[in-house]
């Protein structure tokens, strides 16, 4: 409990921060989770579709990477403005109109009949979903503090792995039907396209920008929450970084964009191509695939909220960065060198699923330690936007070279790479952190 007015008087006890917490996990939490399943189910569900789609329409190993990276070249474009706008006029609002026109070009691309169509709809779904990401991290700093943000964000991120345990056995399923006349990939586009805009409105009734507009809170705990982040923007230690101009040009942001284009080269390389490498270790039918994608995508989801939730106990976020990165470089490294041994290289598979998910999951709450205001949103979109990059590097690199070596091999070994060198530039942010603490001292 503790003792709080808006008037900064202290009379009795009338915020049980406890209690406070509960509420904003109930309310909050449940409606932005299911947004981001829902986000990554529609990034995501090409790399199933191909197991199906490919055949029909003649798409190659390369041209499939490109089709599932092209994807980023749009999110690049809007991200830093979206995300500046969700500062600046309505998270709910803003996030409302992202998901229901992703919701529309997911249902599109269902009809496509070329790979060229397949292009243009991907960028589109990219340009359509520029900052929803970023802008429900600013959204996790009005509502969370700066001590609850790693599992907020943990938790949110879950429903990234979790996407892949309830879209790959979905998929696998569809992908079997014939609906209509139209072939089970193209149901797999359009049943995982609805949801989207049905959420969207959801997003929109039921969130609030700020405490202050939340009828589910008291006066008290709305007080209390605006006083806290506003006593957070006040306090910010001198070595963070406060304008705009500086947030974007800073060192340490410019590193953390770096950091994250490693992760998120690899993250996606494996969303994209996971049921792929499993088709061609194991040989199984879709639905088969299907459910040994969702099984490594669920041990993700476990080891994503443990290593948050310990990274928030002990208040270190570094070395729980860094060292799921190194498991995932060596899942990547077995991958590649034990293709043809299936049950070996799924255990690496796992590894790398595993390693990667925690590692996203404890990165984003490092910008709040060295950001502040509007800086920290768009340097926020800054960096997710030149990471998200590796969005379109990872899948075109795995595909290019599966096409000229007819192997994954080089292309996963590339990803094990790119983990061990963003292990180890996290690991360099942070004695540089540190030393400018001690100089602030």
């Amino acid at each position: 409990m503790e003792d709080f007015t808006n008037k900064g008087v202290r009379e009795k006890t009338v915020v049980d921060v406890k209690k406070l917490l509960a509420k904003k996990w109930t309310m909050i939490m449940p409606i932005i989770w299911i947004a981001y399943l829902i986000a990554y189910m529609d990034r995501v569900n090409i790399g199933l579709a191909q197991l199906s789609m490919g055949s029909d329409l003649g798409i190659t190993a390369a041209e499939f990477g490109l089709a599932s990276g092209i994807f980023f070249i749009g999110y690049f474009i809007l991200e830093i403005p979206g995300t500046y706008i969700v500062e600046r006029w309505s998270a709910r609002k803003w996030i409302m109109r992202i998901m229901v026109t992703w919701g529309v070009v997911a249902i599109i691309t269902g009809f496509i009949q070329n790979v060229i169509q397949l292009y243009i709809l991907r960028f589109l779904l990219g340009l359509m979903e520029a900052s929803f990401f970023p802008g429900i991290i600013v959204y996790i700093t009005h509502w969370f503090t700066e001590d609850e943000r790693a599992r907020a964000v943990s938790l949110f991120m879950s429903a990234i792995p979790i996407s892949t345990v309830v879209a790959a056995p979905i998929s696998g399923l569809l992908l079997g039907v014939n609906w209509g006349g139209l072939a089970g990939w193209r149901w797999v586009f359009i049943a995982e396209g609805i949801p989207a805009i049905i959420w969207g409105f959801v997003i929109l009734f039921a969130l609030r920008d700020w405490p202050r507009e939340a009828k589910w809170l008291t006066q008290e705990e709305r007080d209390y929450l605006e006083r806290k982040y506003v006593e957070e923007k006040n306090s910010i230690p001198q070595e963070r970084v406060k304008s705009i101009k500086r947030g974007l040009s800073h060192p340490w942001v410019i590193l953390l964009a770096v950091i994250y284009f490693c992760n998120v080269t690899g993250n996606y390389a494996l969303g994209f191509w996971v049921p792929t490498i499993i088709k061609e270790l194991t040989g199984a039918s879709n639905i088969l695939v299907g459910v040994l994608t969702a099984v490594s995508y669920a041990i993700g989801a476990i080891s994503m909220v443990l290593v948050g939730r310990h990274s928030d106990r002990t208040g270190e976020r570094f070395y729980h960065f860094a060292i799921p990165m190194i498991i995932s470089f060596i899942g990547m490294l077995i991958v590649s060198l034990a293709a043809n041994m299936a049950i070996i290289s799924y255990i690496g598979i796992i590894m790398a699923v595993a390693g990667i998910y925690p590692a996203v999951s404890v990165f984003w709450p490092v910008p709040q330690t060295t950001l502040a205001g509007e800086a920290r949103a768009v340097a926020v979109g800054l960096v997710n936007s030149v990471g998200n990059l590796g969005g379109f590097v990872g899948p075109f690199i795995v595909g290019l070279l599966t096409s000229i070596t007819g192997s994954y091999n080089a292309g996963t070994l590339v990803l094990s790479s790119l983990f061990l060198l963003g292990a180890i530039l996290h690991l360099i942010l942070r004695s540089q952190v540190l030393k400018s603490k001690m100089k602030g001292k």
